[in-house]
């Protein structure tokens, strides 16, 4: 088995080959997008997923994990738009690049010290259960962004997005149906 900085290097490296791959497709077009915005996109994503999960079937031929990866991509915009705010300027492939990685950089952080405290528990989790967290964590952001980002002891929408990379990333691994090709 490979370890768990193995995989996730893997899969992170997929989404950011097709993340830019897209960005010379469409440019940085998804700029425009405000936060809720991006929210919902992932929102969609996310109960696709679930409802596949529930029904046993899918009428449409887009594969599972393509929707954890984009869960993955549209999280690190999120985060990018957080940063950079909401102003619409284009972004040069090379800075993309770098803060793509600076995003992806931080969440692995994360996922690494959780890892460590938790003793990787999430191998021992159901896909359909990360599923169904990261829809609370997306219900969770969508409620804080009515609140106008305004929370009393909750965690900001940051590191929302951070953990639904990181239980998009599991249920890659656990899936193991990464396209590589």
């Amino acid at each position: 088995m490979k370890s768990t900085e193995a995989e996730y290097q893997e899969i992170i490296q997929y989404c950011q080959d097709l993340f830019t791959k897209k960005n010379k497709d469409y440019g940085t077009s998804w700029r425009i997008l405000r936060i809720p915005s991006i929210t919902d996109q992932i929102f969609i994503k996310a109960q696709r997923i679930r409802t596949i999960q529930e029904k046993g079937i899918q009428k449409v031929n887009d594969d599972i994990s393509d929707e954890f990866i984009g869960i993955i991509n549209y999280c690190v915009m999120a985060l990018i738009q957080i940063e950079l705010g909401n102003n619409k300027s284009d972004i040069g492939a090379d800075v993309l690049t770098a803060l793509y990685n600076d995003q992806v950089e931080a969440v692995k952080e994360l996922l690494f010290n959780k890892n460590h405290d938790y003793g990787e528990a999430w191998r021992d989790m159901r896909v359909s259960s990360m599923t169904d967290i990261i829809l609370m964590k997306l219900l969770r952001i969508k409620q804080i962004e009515d609140n106008e980002g305004f929370t009393l002891v909750s965690e900001g929408v940051k590191s929302g997005y951070q953990d639904m990379i990181n239980y998009s990333v599991f249920c890659l691994i656990k899936s193991n149906s990464l396209h590589t090709n």
